[in-house]
């Protein structure tokens, strides 16, 4: 944060006060002064004041983040919408999530959506246009809902990932197929991949747009419909896993 210098007359150094501090003790003093009384009196929790924004983020400007809820209590700290920092106004922070192991889970969950439409080539690096197209969706998903479309695409994405999957033990002519428990920050990595394969597979050679397409997808998904293919995907995977059991 910012912080002024304050020149102690008492002592050679130079002391760094936070911004409350100071203005404290203009308010009360009507100066800067160089007493040091003033300030040990302040205690730390006085000196970190709640931040309290004059207008609250919306995603869009238009879709509100407060009444958001995760009801799978595993997907609590991988579905980044209810922390202050990940309130953004477009899903678009510039943050270097991939750097770090499991960084990526503080990431919003929205911009994760959108970061997962930029593949196959041609559409890499094209962000703008990705967040053009979720945009759109959520308007539609609104239209159709009458409901916050961040609310529907979280309930899509609890609904999309495999609980069960099955994976390969031994090597060589000793292999098998176990069945295992998926973590939730894999299920939310292949939910959305779920989703967003099949939205560029319903839209490819249709006379609707990816936009309307991934509108329908979210919400089939949030009703676990099998309309969704995100749905039909996990049901299949889980089938398989539980013949490997």
């Amino acid at each position: 944060g910012i912080c002024f210098f304050f020149f102690s007359s008492r002592r050679r150094h130079t002391r760094f006060l936070p911004v409350s501090w100071a203005r404290r003790c203009v308010q009360e003093t009507g100066t800067w002064g160089s007493k040091k009384k003033q300030f040990k009196n302040f205690s730390m929790a006085e000196s970190q004041e709640i931040v309290h924004f004059a207008n609250q983020p919306k995603l869009f400007g238009k879709w509100a983040y407060q009444d958001i809820v995760v009801e799978d209590i595993c997907f609590k700290d991988y579905i980044a919408v209810s922390q202050t920092k990940v309130q953004v106004y477009l899903p678009h922070t510039a943050g270097r999530y991939q750097i770090k192991r499991f960084r990526k889970a503080t990431c919003p969950i929205v911009e994760r959506l959108v970061g997962s439409l930029q593949f196959h080539g041609r559409n890499t690096g094209k962000k703008q246009k990705a967040i053009r197209i979720v945009r759109q969706a959520f308007e539609l998903i609104h239209i159709l809902t009458k409901e916050n479309p961040i609310q529907v695409f979280v309930n899509a994405l609890q609904n999309c990932g495999a609980r069960e999957d099955a994976t390969r033990i031994g090597t060589g002519g000793n292999a098998r197929r176990q069945a295992v428990d998926v973590s939730p920050l894999r299920r939310v990595n292949t939910g959305i991949y779920y989703m967003i394969k099949g939205t560029r597979d319903s839209t490819f050679r249709s006379l609707r747009n990816i936009a309307e397409c991934l509108a329908d997808e979210i919400i089939n998904a949030a009703k676990n419909s099998p309309n969704s293919a995100a749905v039909r995907k996990k049901d299949e995977v889980e089938k398989v896993a539980k013949g490997d059991r």
